[in-house]
Protein backbone atom coordinates (compact mmCIF):
# COMPACT_ATOMS: atom_id res chain seq x y z
CA UNK A 1 0.00 0.00 0.00
CA UNK A 2 1.38 3.42 -0.97
CA UNK A 3 1.86 6.01 1.74
CA UNK A 4 -1.10 8.33 2.20
CA UNK A 5 0.39 11.77 2.66
CA UNK A 6 -1.12 15.06 3.72
CA UNK A 7 -2.22 17.51 1.04
CA UNK A 8 -2.73 21.24 1.00
CA UNK A 9 -6.43 22.00 0.91
CA UNK A 10 -8.05 25.32 1.68
CA UNK A 11 -4.80 26.86 2.85
CA UNK A 12 -3.88 24.10 5.31
CA UNK A 13 -2.14 20.74 5.40
CA UNK A 14 -4.73 18.01 5.99
CA UNK A 15 -5.15 14.31 5.51
CA UNK A 16 -6.52 13.63 2.01
CA UNK A 17 -9.80 12.44 3.54
CA UNK A 18 -13.03 14.43 3.26
CA UNK A 19 -16.33 13.70 4.97
CA UNK A 20 -19.05 13.92 2.35
CA UNK A 21 -21.93 16.29 3.03
CA UNK A 22 -25.30 14.70 3.78
CA UNK A 23 -28.28 17.02 4.16
CA UNK A 24 -31.13 17.45 6.64
CA UNK A 25 -29.56 16.88 10.05
CA UNK A 26 -27.18 14.07 9.05
CA UNK A 27 -23.86 15.89 8.50
CA UNK A 28 -23.79 17.72 11.80
CA UNK A 29 -21.26 19.79 13.68
CA UNK A 30 -20.49 16.82 15.93
CA UNK A 31 -19.54 14.48 13.09
CA UNK A 32 -17.80 17.19 11.04
CA UNK A 33 -15.89 18.47 14.04
CA UNK A 34 -14.70 14.97 14.91
CA UNK A 35 -13.54 14.39 11.33
CA UNK A 36 -11.58 17.66 11.34
CA UNK A 37 -10.15 16.92 14.79
CA UNK A 38 -8.72 13.69 13.34
CA UNK A 39 -6.88 15.74 10.73
CA UNK A 40 -9.24 15.58 7.76
CA UNK A 41 -11.94 17.81 6.28
CA UNK A 42 -15.27 17.66 8.09
CA UNK A 43 -18.44 18.79 6.33
CA UNK A 44 -21.57 20.21 7.89
CA UNK A 45 -24.75 20.34 5.86
CA UNK A 46 -26.66 23.62 5.80
CA UNK A 47 -29.65 21.97 4.14
CA UNK A 48 -32.26 22.43 6.87
CA UNK A 49 -29.82 21.70 9.66
CA UNK A 50 -30.99 21.52 13.25
CA UNK A 51 -30.87 24.54 15.53
CA UNK A 52 -31.37 24.45 19.30
CA UNK A 53 -33.20 26.32 22.03
CA UNK A 54 -31.62 27.69 25.19
CA UNK A 55 -31.89 24.24 26.80
CA UNK A 56 -30.10 22.46 23.96
CA UNK A 57 -33.24 20.87 22.54
CA UNK A 58 -33.77 20.65 18.79
CA UNK A 59 -36.11 23.37 17.54
CA UNK A 60 -38.95 21.69 15.61
CA UNK A 61 -39.32 23.05 12.09
CA UNK A 62 -43.02 23.99 12.13
CA UNK A 63 -44.43 26.14 9.34
CA UNK A 64 -47.16 28.70 10.01
CA UNK A 65 -47.18 30.68 6.76
CA UNK A 66 -50.41 30.69 4.77
CA UNK A 67 -48.69 30.59 1.38
CA UNK A 68 -45.85 28.51 0.01
CA UNK A 69 -43.74 31.64 -0.39
CA UNK A 70 -44.28 32.57 3.27
CA UNK A 71 -43.36 29.04 4.33
CA UNK A 72 -40.22 29.16 2.20
CA UNK A 73 -39.11 32.27 4.08
CA UNK A 74 -39.57 30.33 7.32
CA UNK A 75 -37.57 27.42 5.89
CA UNK A 76 -34.71 29.75 4.89
CA UNK A 77 -34.67 31.20 8.40
CA UNK A 78 -34.55 27.70 9.93
CA UNK A 79 -31.72 26.71 7.58
CA UNK A 80 -29.60 29.76 8.38
CA UNK A 81 -29.99 29.36 12.13
CA UNK A 82 -29.29 25.63 11.85
CA UNK A 83 -26.23 26.13 9.67
CA UNK A 84 -24.75 28.66 12.09
CA UNK A 85 -25.43 26.37 15.06
CA UNK A 86 -23.74 23.41 13.37
CA UNK A 87 -20.75 25.53 12.28
CA UNK A 88 -20.18 26.62 15.88
CA UNK A 89 -20.35 23.04 17.14
CA UNK A 90 -17.98 21.82 14.41
CA UNK A 91 -15.49 24.61 15.17
CA UNK A 92 -15.48 23.77 18.86
CA UNK A 93 -15.14 20.01 18.29
CA UNK A 94 -12.34 20.44 15.74
CA UNK A 95 -10.11 22.23 18.24
CA UNK A 96 -8.28 24.12 15.51
CA UNK A 97 -7.39 20.99 13.55
CA UNK A 98 -8.31 20.05 9.99
CA UNK A 99 -10.81 22.04 7.97
CA UNK A 100 -14.56 22.61 8.21
CA UNK A 101 -16.62 22.82 5.03
CA UNK A 102 -20.29 23.63 4.54
CA UNK A 103 -22.30 21.70 1.97
CA UNK A 104 -25.17 23.31 0.09
CA UNK A 105 -27.46 22.06 -2.68
CA UNK A 106 -27.73 24.65 -5.42
CA UNK A 107 -31.28 23.58 -6.25
CA UNK A 108 -32.35 23.91 -2.63
CA UNK A 109 -34.96 26.61 -2.09
CA UNK A 110 -33.27 29.91 -1.29
CA UNK A 111 -29.80 28.37 -1.51
CA UNK A 112 -27.98 31.67 -2.06
CA UNK A 113 -29.76 33.32 0.86
CA UNK A 114 -29.00 30.35 3.08
CA UNK A 115 -25.28 30.08 2.39
CA UNK A 116 -24.82 33.85 2.58
CA UNK A 117 -26.70 33.95 5.89
CA UNK A 118 -24.66 31.07 7.34
CA UNK A 119 -21.32 32.52 6.24
CA UNK A 120 -22.28 35.91 7.65
CA UNK A 121 -23.36 34.44 10.97
CA UNK A 122 -20.44 32.02 11.29
CA UNK A 123 -17.54 34.19 10.12
CA UNK A 124 -14.18 32.49 10.46
CA UNK A 125 -15.71 29.12 11.38
CA UNK A 126 -16.18 27.73 7.86
CA UNK A 127 -13.18 27.30 5.58
CA UNK A 128 -14.86 26.12 2.39
CA UNK A 129 -18.13 25.54 0.58
CA UNK A 130 -19.01 22.45 -1.40
CA UNK A 131 -21.94 22.68 -3.73
CA UNK A 132 -23.67 20.44 -6.26
CA UNK A 133 -27.20 19.44 -7.37
CA UNK A 134 -27.22 21.79 -10.32
CA UNK A 135 -24.78 24.17 -11.98
CA UNK A 136 -23.71 26.60 -9.22
CA UNK A 137 -22.31 29.40 -11.35
CA UNK A 138 -22.58 31.98 -8.56
CA UNK A 139 -20.72 29.84 -6.02
CA UNK A 140 -17.46 31.60 -6.78
CA UNK A 141 -19.06 35.04 -6.32
CA UNK A 142 -20.32 34.07 -2.86
CA UNK A 143 -16.90 32.63 -1.97
CA UNK A 144 -15.18 35.84 -3.05
CA UNK A 145 -17.58 37.98 -1.02
CA UNK A 146 -16.88 36.04 2.19
CA UNK A 147 -13.26 35.07 1.53
CA UNK A 148 -13.71 31.29 1.72
CA UNK A 149 -12.65 28.52 -0.63
CA UNK A 150 -15.17 26.83 -2.88
CA UNK A 151 -15.43 23.24 -4.10
CA UNK A 152 -17.91 22.65 -6.93
CA UNK A 153 -19.33 19.15 -7.27
CA UNK A 154 -19.35 17.86 -10.85
CA UNK A 155 -19.77 14.51 -12.55
CA UNK A 156 -17.95 15.28 -15.80
CA UNK A 157 -15.18 17.38 -17.31
CA UNK A 158 -17.80 19.03 -19.50
CA UNK A 159 -19.67 20.39 -16.47
CA UNK A 160 -16.52 21.88 -14.97
CA UNK A 161 -15.54 23.38 -18.31
CA UNK A 162 -18.85 25.27 -18.42
CA UNK A 163 -18.54 26.46 -14.82
CA UNK A 164 -14.96 27.65 -15.31
CA UNK A 165 -15.56 29.57 -18.51
CA UNK A 166 -18.72 31.24 -17.30
CA UNK A 167 -17.73 32.13 -13.76
CA UNK A 168 -14.93 30.40 -11.87
CA UNK A 169 -12.03 31.81 -13.90
CA UNK A 170 -12.75 35.15 -12.21
CA UNK A 171 -12.08 33.71 -8.73
CA UNK A 172 -9.46 31.08 -9.50
CA UNK A 173 -7.43 31.80 -6.36
CA UNK A 174 -10.27 30.58 -4.13
CA UNK A 175 -10.96 27.35 -5.99
CA UNK A 176 -9.84 24.92 -3.29
CA UNK A 177 -10.57 21.76 -5.26
CA UNK A 178 -13.04 20.09 -7.56
CA UNK A 179 -15.24 17.27 -6.31
CA UNK A 180 -15.83 14.52 -8.86
CA UNK A 181 -18.99 12.80 -7.62
CA UNK A 182 -19.46 9.55 -9.46
CA UNK A 183 -23.05 9.51 -10.76
CA UNK A 184 -23.39 5.73 -10.43
CA UNK A 185 -21.78 5.15 -7.03
CA UNK A 186 -22.37 8.15 -4.78
CA UNK A 187 -25.25 8.33 -2.32
CA UNK A 188 -28.05 10.87 -2.52
CA UNK A 189 -28.77 12.86 -5.66
CA UNK A 190 -26.51 12.13 -8.61
CA UNK A 191 -25.60 13.92 -11.82
CA UNK A 192 -26.42 11.34 -14.48
CA UNK A 193 -27.00 12.95 -17.84
CA UNK A 194 -29.74 11.92 -20.26
CA UNK A 195 -27.15 10.10 -22.39
CA UNK A 196 -25.78 7.97 -19.53
CA UNK A 197 -27.30 4.60 -18.68
CA UNK A 198 -28.07 4.24 -14.95
CA UNK A 199 -27.69 0.47 -15.27
CA UNK A 200 -24.22 0.61 -16.86
CA UNK A 201 -21.69 2.25 -14.51
CA UNK A 202 -18.63 3.68 -16.19
CA UNK A 203 -15.09 3.35 -14.86
CA UNK A 204 -14.39 6.58 -12.95
CA UNK A 205 -10.70 6.68 -13.90
CA UNK A 206 -11.11 7.90 -17.52
CA UNK A 207 -13.70 10.43 -16.40
CA UNK A 208 -11.42 11.85 -13.70
CA UNK A 209 -8.45 11.81 -16.10
CA UNK A 210 -10.54 13.84 -18.54
CA UNK A 211 -11.43 16.26 -15.74
CA UNK A 212 -7.74 16.70 -14.89
CA UNK A 213 -6.90 17.30 -18.55
CA UNK A 214 -9.52 20.04 -18.69
CA UNK A 215 -8.26 21.57 -15.44
CA UNK A 216 -4.67 21.58 -16.67
CA UNK A 217 -5.76 23.51 -19.75
CA UNK A 218 -6.92 26.21 -17.31
CA UNK A 219 -3.69 26.13 -15.26
CA UNK A 220 -5.21 24.02 -12.48
CA UNK A 221 -2.82 21.07 -12.57
CA UNK A 222 -2.09 21.30 -8.84
CA UNK A 223 -5.66 21.91 -7.70
CA UNK A 224 -6.84 18.75 -5.91
CA UNK A 225 -9.59 16.59 -7.35
CA UNK A 226 -11.74 15.01 -4.65
CA UNK A 227 -12.94 11.56 -5.67
CA UNK A 228 -16.42 10.94 -4.24
CA UNK A 229 -18.59 7.87 -4.62
CA UNK A 230 -17.69 4.21 -4.14
CA UNK A 231 -14.49 4.76 -2.11
CA UNK A 232 -14.13 2.15 0.64
CA UNK A 233 -10.64 0.64 1.07
CA UNK A 234 -7.88 2.96 -0.16
CA UNK A 235 -5.71 0.02 -1.21
CA UNK A 236 -8.30 -0.47 -3.97
CA UNK A 237 -7.41 3.04 -5.17
CA UNK A 238 -3.65 3.05 -4.75
CA UNK A 239 -3.15 3.36 -8.50
CA UNK A 240 -4.74 6.82 -8.12
CA UNK A 241 -2.29 7.92 -5.42
CA UNK A 242 0.77 9.84 -6.70
CA UNK A 243 -0.45 9.21 -10.24
CA UNK A 244 1.06 11.85 -12.59
CA UNK A 245 -1.87 11.62 -14.99
CA UNK A 246 -4.39 12.41 -12.27
CA UNK A 247 -2.37 14.85 -10.20
CA UNK A 248 -3.28 15.45 -6.54
CA UNK A 249 -6.22 13.28 -5.48
CA UNK A 250 -8.23 13.49 -2.26
CA UNK A 251 -10.83 10.89 -1.26
CA UNK A 252 -14.31 11.63 0.02
CA UNK A 253 -16.35 9.32 2.24
CA UNK A 254 -20.06 9.96 2.50
CA UNK A 255 -21.58 6.61 3.39
CA UNK A 256 -19.00 5.25 5.84
CA UNK A 257 -19.34 8.15 8.34
CA UNK A 258 -23.01 7.23 8.72
CA UNK A 259 -21.89 4.29 10.87
CA UNK A 260 -19.90 6.00 13.59
CA UNK A 261 -20.58 6.87 17.21
CA UNK A 262 -20.77 10.56 16.31
CA UNK A 263 -23.23 9.99 13.48
CA UNK A 264 -26.62 11.41 14.53
CA UNK A 265 -28.76 9.03 12.45
CA UNK A 266 -31.22 6.73 14.29
CA UNK A 267 -30.00 3.39 15.59
CA UNK A 268 -32.48 1.64 13.28
CA UNK A 269 -30.75 3.22 10.27
CA UNK A 270 -27.34 2.13 11.55
CA UNK A 271 -28.62 -1.39 12.13
CA UNK A 272 -30.06 -1.51 8.60
CA UNK A 273 -26.69 -0.54 7.15
CA UNK A 274 -25.10 -3.59 8.77
CA UNK A 275 -27.57 -5.93 7.04
CA UNK A 276 -27.50 -4.60 3.47
CA UNK A 277 -26.71 -6.90 0.60
CA UNK A 278 -25.32 -6.04 -2.81
CA UNK A 279 -28.13 -4.51 -4.83
CA UNK A 280 -30.08 -3.25 -1.80
CA UNK A 281 -29.09 0.32 -2.72
CA UNK A 282 -29.97 1.45 -6.21
CA UNK A 283 -30.57 4.48 -8.42
CA UNK A 284 -34.16 5.66 -8.84
CA UNK A 285 -36.01 8.51 -10.57
CA UNK A 286 -38.68 9.23 -7.96
CA UNK A 287 -37.06 12.38 -6.54
CA UNK A 288 -39.07 15.60 -6.91
CA UNK A 289 -35.84 17.27 -8.07
CA UNK A 290 -35.83 15.33 -11.34
CA UNK A 291 -32.35 13.96 -10.55
CA UNK A 292 -31.53 10.31 -10.08
CA UNK A 293 -30.87 9.42 -6.47
CA UNK A 294 -29.28 6.47 -4.69
CA UNK A 295 -31.21 5.05 -1.74
CA UNK A 296 -31.90 1.87 0.22
CA UNK A 297 -34.59 -0.40 -1.20
CA UNK A 298 -37.07 -0.26 1.68
CA UNK A 299 -40.86 -0.04 1.99
CA UNK A 300 -40.74 3.63 1.07
CA UNK A 301 -39.19 3.01 -2.35
CA UNK A 302 -41.30 -0.08 -2.90
CA UNK A 303 -44.47 1.97 -2.42
CA UNK A 304 -43.22 4.55 -4.93
CA UNK A 305 -42.44 1.81 -7.43
CA UNK A 306 -45.96 0.48 -6.93
CA UNK A 307 -47.47 3.85 -7.78
CA UNK A 308 -45.65 4.01 -11.10
CA UNK A 309 -46.41 0.38 -11.92
CA UNK A 310 -50.12 0.97 -11.35
CA UNK A 311 -50.19 3.54 -14.13
CA UNK A 312 -52.12 3.83 -17.39
CA UNK A 313 -52.33 6.42 -20.13
CA UNK A 314 -55.65 8.17 -20.69
CA UNK A 315 -57.31 10.51 -23.15
CA UNK A 316 -60.06 13.07 -22.54
CA UNK A 317 -61.71 11.92 -25.75
CA UNK A 318 -62.33 8.53 -27.29
CA UNK A 319 -59.52 8.20 -29.78
CA UNK A 320 -57.54 5.30 -31.23
CA UNK A 321 -57.42 2.42 -28.76
CA UNK A 322 -58.57 4.67 -25.90
CA UNK A 323 -62.27 3.88 -26.15
CA UNK A 324 -63.09 2.42 -22.70
CA UNK A 325 -64.84 4.95 -20.47
CA UNK A 326 -63.61 5.45 -16.91
CA UNK A 327 -64.75 7.95 -14.24
CA UNK A 328 -62.06 9.79 -12.25
CA UNK A 329 -62.60 11.26 -8.81
CA UNK A 330 -65.70 11.84 -6.73
CA UNK A 331 -67.45 13.44 -9.69
CA UNK A 332 -66.48 10.57 -11.97
CA UNK A 333 -65.18 12.82 -14.71
CA UNK A 334 -65.01 10.75 -17.85
CA UNK A 335 -61.71 9.82 -19.46
CA UNK A 336 -60.88 7.05 -21.87
CA UNK A 337 -58.39 4.23 -21.48
CA UNK A 338 -57.72 1.11 -23.50
CA UNK A 339 -59.92 -1.94 -22.80
CA UNK A 340 -56.84 -3.85 -21.62
CA UNK A 341 -55.95 -1.07 -19.19
CA UNK A 342 -59.52 -0.96 -17.90
CA UNK A 343 -59.15 -4.61 -16.91
CA UNK A 344 -55.93 -3.77 -15.07
CA UNK A 345 -57.66 -0.87 -13.31
CA UNK A 346 -60.47 -3.15 -12.10
CA UNK A 347 -57.88 -5.59 -10.71
CA UNK A 348 -56.09 -2.77 -8.85
CA UNK A 349 -59.37 -1.50 -7.46
CA UNK A 350 -60.15 -5.00 -6.18
CA UNK A 351 -56.84 -4.85 -4.27
CA UNK A 352 -57.82 -1.56 -2.61
CA UNK A 353 -56.11 0.89 -4.96
CA UNK A 354 -59.33 2.70 -5.75
CA UNK A 355 -58.15 6.30 -6.07
CA UNK A 356 -57.03 7.50 -9.51
CA UNK A 357 -54.65 10.48 -9.54
CA UNK A 358 -53.67 12.41 -12.65
CA UNK A 359 -50.02 12.99 -13.51
CA UNK A 360 -48.54 15.75 -15.71
CA UNK A 361 -47.99 13.17 -18.47
CA UNK A 362 -51.66 12.33 -19.16
CA UNK A 363 -51.52 9.16 -17.12
CA UNK A 364 -53.40 7.93 -14.06
CA UNK A 365 -51.84 6.22 -11.09
CA UNK A 366 -53.86 4.17 -8.61
CA UNK A 367 -53.36 4.34 -4.85
CA UNK A 368 -55.36 3.66 -1.71
CA UNK A 369 -57.70 6.39 -0.42
CA UNK A 370 -55.41 6.88 2.57
CA UNK A 371 -52.35 7.36 0.36
CA UNK A 372 -54.26 9.76 -1.92
CA UNK A 373 -55.18 11.93 1.08
CA UNK A 374 -51.55 11.89 2.27
CA UNK A 375 -50.22 12.90 -1.16
CA UNK A 376 -52.69 15.78 -1.48
CA UNK A 377 -51.98 17.00 2.07
CA UNK A 378 -48.22 16.95 1.44
CA UNK A 379 -48.64 18.89 -1.81
CA UNK A 380 -50.77 21.54 -0.10
CA UNK A 381 -48.27 21.85 2.77
CA UNK A 382 -45.30 22.52 0.43
CA UNK A 383 -42.77 24.86 2.03
CA UNK A 384 -40.59 25.48 -1.04
CA UNK A 385 -37.61 23.40 0.07
CA UNK A 386 -36.46 23.14 -3.58
CA UNK A 387 -36.03 25.82 -6.20
CA UNK A 388 -38.45 23.73 -8.27
CA UNK A 389 -40.46 20.71 -7.17
CA UNK A 390 -42.16 18.22 -9.45
CA UNK A 391 -44.21 16.76 -6.63
CA UNK A 392 -45.98 19.98 -5.59
CA UNK A 393 -45.44 22.01 -8.85
CA UNK A 394 -43.72 24.72 -6.76
CA UNK A 395 -41.15 27.07 -8.26
CA UNK A 396 -39.49 29.93 -6.41
CA UNK A 397 -39.68 32.12 -9.54
CA UNK A 398 -42.14 34.99 -9.04
CA UNK A 399 -44.86 35.95 -9.61
CA UNK A 400 -46.63 32.61 -10.15
CA UNK A 401 -44.38 30.46 -7.94
CA UNK A 402 -45.24 27.40 -10.00
CA UNK A 403 -43.32 25.31 -12.52
CA UNK A 404 -46.24 25.53 -14.94
CA UNK A 405 -47.11 21.82 -14.81
CA UNK A 406 -49.54 19.74 -12.81
CA UNK A 407 -48.30 18.40 -9.48
CA UNK A 408 -46.89 14.90 -9.88
CA UNK A 409 -48.26 12.28 -7.43
CA UNK A 410 -45.63 9.76 -8.52
CA UNK A 411 -43.07 11.63 -6.40
CA UNK A 412 -43.00 12.70 -2.74
CA UNK A 413 -42.26 15.53 -0.31
CA UNK A 414 -38.53 15.16 0.20
CA UNK A 415 -38.35 17.61 3.10
CA UNK A 416 -40.98 15.69 5.05
CA UNK A 417 -39.42 12.26 4.61
CA UNK A 418 -35.82 13.29 5.32
CA UNK A 419 -36.83 15.18 8.45
CA UNK A 420 -38.89 12.20 9.63
CA UNK A 421 -36.01 9.77 9.13
CA UNK A 422 -33.23 11.88 10.64
CA UNK A 423 -35.29 12.52 13.80
CA UNK A 424 -36.73 9.00 14.17
CA UNK A 425 -35.40 8.28 17.65
CA UNK A 426 -37.55 6.12 19.89
CA UNK A 427 -39.61 2.95 19.98
CA UNK A 428 -41.03 3.40 16.46
CA UNK A 429 -37.76 4.28 14.73
CA UNK A 430 -37.42 0.95 12.93
CA UNK A 431 -40.85 1.37 11.33
CA UNK A 432 -40.16 5.03 10.53
CA UNK A 433 -36.80 4.15 8.98
CA UNK A 434 -38.40 1.55 6.72
CA UNK A 435 -41.09 3.96 5.57
CA UNK A 436 -38.95 6.96 4.69
CA UNK A 437 -36.22 7.80 2.19
CA UNK A 438 -32.90 6.31 3.30
CA UNK A 439 -30.05 7.63 1.15
CA UNK A 440 -26.86 5.63 0.76
CA UNK A 441 -24.00 5.00 -1.63
CA UNK A 442 -24.22 1.89 -3.78
CA UNK A 443 -21.30 0.37 -1.83
CA UNK A 444 -23.20 0.52 1.46
CA UNK A 445 -23.62 -3.27 1.32
CA UNK A 446 -19.96 -3.53 2.23
CA UNK A 447 -20.69 -2.72 5.87
CA UNK A 448 -21.92 -6.31 6.19
CA UNK A 449 -18.81 -7.83 4.61
CA UNK A 450 -16.03 -5.58 5.90
CA UNK A 451 -14.32 -7.29 8.89
CA UNK A 452 -13.85 -3.87 10.49
CA UNK A 453 -17.56 -3.95 11.37
CA UNK A 454 -17.67 -7.57 12.55
CA UNK A 455 -19.99 -8.31 15.46
CA UNK A 456 -21.81 -5.03 14.84
CA UNK A 457 -18.82 -2.83 15.74
CA UNK A 458 -19.54 0.90 15.38
CA UNK A 459 -16.32 2.97 15.44
CA UNK A 460 -15.71 6.52 16.49
CA UNK A 461 -14.81 8.92 13.70
CA UNK A 462 -11.20 8.84 14.90
CA UNK A 463 -11.12 5.03 14.73
CA UNK A 464 -12.65 5.09 11.26
CA UNK A 465 -10.06 7.53 9.94
CA UNK A 466 -7.24 5.52 11.49
CA UNK A 467 -8.60 2.44 9.75
CA UNK A 468 -8.96 4.24 6.41
CA UNK A 469 -5.36 5.42 6.65
CA UNK A 470 -4.15 1.82 6.79
CA UNK A 471 -5.62 1.34 3.32
CA UNK A 472 -7.66 -1.67 4.43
Amino acid sequence: MKAINAVRLGGAEVLPLVEGGKGVSVSTGVSAGAWAAAGGVGTISVVNADSYDEHGNVVPQIYKGRTRRERQEELIDYAIKGGIAQAKIAHEKAGGKGRIHANILWEMGGSEQVIAGVLEGAKGLIHGMTCGAGMPYRLSDIAAKFGVYYYPIVSSARAFNALWKRAYSKSAELLGGVVYEDPWRAGGHNGLSNTENPLQPEDPYPRVAALRKTMRAFGLGDTPIIMAGGVWWLEEWQDWIDNPELGPIVFQFGTRPLLTEESPIPEAWKARLLTLKKGDVYLNRFSPTGFYSSAVNNSFLQELRGRSERQVAFSTEAVGEHVASYGVGARKREVFVTPADLLRIRAWEAEGFTEAMRTPDSTLIFVTPEKAREILADQVACMGCLSECRFSNWSQRPPEYTNGRKADPRSFCIQKTLQALSHAHGPDEEKIADNNLMFGGTNAWRFATDPFYSNGFVPTVKQLIERIMTGR
